[in-house]
């Protein structure tokens, strides 16, 4: 993970075909945000959802600030994403044909600010679920023998 990375979304990576990314701010509370500052966040069963023309994630679980007493928020809230107009409607539009979705991939802080990179995803199916994880063995077992490793002693 990078420096400012929070969490990643890797079951996304497994079971979509990213076509395409973008970046996203979050409407966050003040406890959220010192939540996501300890590195507590679940993205992995959540989903960004268009709603009344503005984009939404949902299912993203942020636990309770341990410190924030009666002003903590709701865990499992629906959060709005804040994009460019142009942007909202041309990522609607990519996910309008039949297998397409809005999914989350990963959440960071960049120059103090939460954000969230968005994939348009296309689901795989089995078949392509095993050949990835067929190609990222082969590409570890060539990385091994490269380095002088073979792995069996």
């Amino acid at each position: 993970m990078s420096p400012g990375t929070v969490s990643v979304n890797r079951k996304a990576f497994h079971d979509y075909l990213i076509l395409e990314k973008a970046v996203a701010g979050l409407v966050l509370t003040g406890t959220e945000v010192k939540s996501l500052r300890e590195g507590r966040i679940s993205i992995r069963e959540a989903y960004v959802r268009p709603q009344d023309d503005e984009l939404w994630l949902v299912g993203a679980h942020i636990p309770l600030y341990s410190a924030g007493g009666p002003y903590n928020h709701d865990p499992t809230r629906s959060r709005k994403l804040l994009l460019q107009r142009k942007e909202i409607d041309r990522l609607t539009d990519i996910t309008t044909p039949k297998g397409r979705t809005l999914v989350p991939l990963r959440v960071f802080f960049r120059r103090g600010w939460a954000k969230l990179e968005i994939g348009v995803g296309q689901g795989k199916r089995q078949y392509d679920k095993r050949q990835t994880i067929k190609d990222r063995d082969t590409a570890r077992e060539i990385d091994r023998a490269v380095k002088g490793h073979s792995g069996r002693r």
